[in-house]
């Protein structure tokens, strides 16, 4: 099984959509836990390809590639996850949104799968959002907290045109902000008065509860 867990590791950095998928078909039918195979094995592997990136080892297009053997890995494993859990287990809504201008959505993707399997209810909007969809989605769904996704240093800068967005809509109080994504620091989130920042799925995880429960 552990043969099986760097298969999977390997074929998400590098690209390889066959032996990834099958790596992970092998560890659901051998029982391992839906949620280790994510969080231990595929979480920790983007989170590494991720790092390749900011270091100048890997470039977009490897990037955009291996965002794609994460989806089809991820189509297998997180039905087994959300069945564990129970469809009638659905906890607060967060809506995540790659915003207007950037077509990547890996780190966001990562981060719907294990919202939802940890037990939070997620509306992903997609990628190449615009300031109007979002604000008309928090006023429809009254979501508990928005996630905020740019992967392009060019695209960093609307995180902060969606916040001025929501104070003059009068909505900025009423959902909790989070931002992410390769080129946002935490600085950058207290400048503009984002209620969160995470550098990685898990972590973000950890940011939505916390975020919860200041709002309780």
């Amino acid at each position: 099984m552990s043969e099986d867990v760097e298969i999977l590791k390997r074929g998400l950095i590098a690209a390889e959509m066959e032996p990834a998928v099958d790596a992970a078909r092998r560890l659901l039918a051998a029982g391992m836990d839906p949620r280790s195979i994510l969080e231990d094995a595929m979480a920790v592997a983007m989170f590494d390809l991720g790092e390749m990136w900011k270091r100048g080892e890997v470039f977009l297009p490897e990037v955009v590639a291996s965002a794609e053997v994460f989806k089809a890995c991820n189509a297998l494993v997180e039905p087994a996850l959300l069945a564990q859990r129970g469809e009638d287990e659905a906890g607060l809504l967060v809506v995540l949104a790659t915003v207007k201008g950037d077509l990547h959505d890996l780190g966001k993707n990562m981060v719907a799968a294990m919202l939802r399997t940890s037990g939070f209810e997620v509306l992903d909007l997609g990628k190449d959002v615009p300031a109007d969809r979002i604000v008309e989605t928090i006023r429809e769904r009254a979501p508990a907290i928005v996630g905020l996704s740019a992967l392009l240093t060019t695209t960093v800068p609307y995180q902060q045109t969606v916040l001025e967005r929501l104070d003059a809509e009068g909505l900025r109080d009423r959902v909790k902000v989070m931002v992410g994504g390769a080129p946002v620091t935490p600085e950058w989130a207290d400048r503009i008065g984002a209620d969160g920042y995470a550098n990685n799925a898990p972590e973000a995880v950890e940011i939505a509860r916390k975020l919860v429960g200041e709002a309780q």
